[in-house]
């Protein structure tokens, strides 16, 4: 089979480098069945782009706008990327929510910090705040992730591994090491039984971080074992990557053991044999 959408996708509203409707226009070139759009939510604790107050009622528009303009050729939802931590008043306005962690909140130094950085301000974070630990850093990460459905609806796991990012430049820790793997299953495991959908995601490969998908093949497995359902995202900030590593992904399930893979229907999802 084909894997034919994408429901990760960022774009000019956040930090994508296409507007929407050229998100669309590349996903109707790909062949796509689906595109949804998956901007970053009000961050107000960071400095990047994200959707601002206000921003998002133009957002929102946009993307009901592309949807009447290109009926019939691809269907398009408008999702949101929520982060931990961030205002949950909107969420109840978008097709789907993916809930992620890109910042830890240090309540005693009243401060937040973003670790979805390069190499070397990972490197400080974990210098500055684990003392040096990169394994603390680790097990700090998952605790977070488990928590996301309690601070928000939460449809999809967005890159659960995300602190992997920058290990193939430096290995800040070791994913076989028993405290690594024990707060990466541990978090996985409350998971998969409150949220369940997961997202095998490519976008770091894209960016050149990475030569492997979002999460490794050991979470994979235990998402298996879990009951876990799978969808695929290239985590989208440059329409000329909006497939990238899909047909690979595809194996990469099959040689987990995943039977199936999960595409949006617009309400709920829909397995698919693989």
């Amino acid at each position: 089979m084909e894997y034919l959408q994408n429901l990760h996708t960022h774009c000019t509203f956040c930090d994508g480098k296409d507007t929407p409707e050229e998100m669309v226009q590349r996903a109707i070139e790909l062949g796509f069945e689906g595109l949804g759009f998956s901007s970053h939510c009000h961050m107000p604790y960071s400095p990047g782009n994200y959707l601002k107050p206000g921003k998002s009622e133009a957002y929102r528009a946009e993307v009901a706008r592309l949807k009447e303009k290109y009926a019939g050729q691809l269907n398009i939802w408008c999702g949101i990327e929520f982060d931990l931590f961030s205002p949950t008043d909107e969420l109840d306005l978008y097709d789907y929510v993916i809930g992620s962690v890109h910042y830890f909140r240090f309540r005693a130094l009243d401060k937040f910090v973003g670790f979805d950085r390069n190499a070397d301000a990972v490197q400080k974070v974990i210098d500055e705040y684990f003392s040096g630990d990169g394994l603390a850093f680790a097990e700090a990460y998952y605790a977070d992730c488990a928590k996301l459905p309690d601070f928000s609806r939460c449809d999809i796991v967005g890159h659960i591994d995300l602190i992997t990012k920058n290990l193939e430049e430096r290995p800040y820790f070791d994913t076989e090491h028993p405290r690594y793997r024990r707060a990466a299953l541990e978090a996985v495991e409350v998971l998969a039984e409150r949220v369940g959908i997961f997202e095998l995601n490519t976008g770091a490969i894209a960016r050149g971080y990475r030569t492997i998908p979002y999460p490794e093949p050991f979470l994979l497995k235990a998402i298996r074992e879990l009951g876990g359902k799978m969808i695929i995202s290239s985590d989208c900030h440059n329409g000329q990557f909006l497939n990238c590593y899909f047909a690979e992904s595809l194996e990469l399930l099959k040689s987990c053991g995943f039977k199936e893979v999960y595409t949006f229907n617009g309400k709920g999802f829909d397995g698919h044999k693989i």
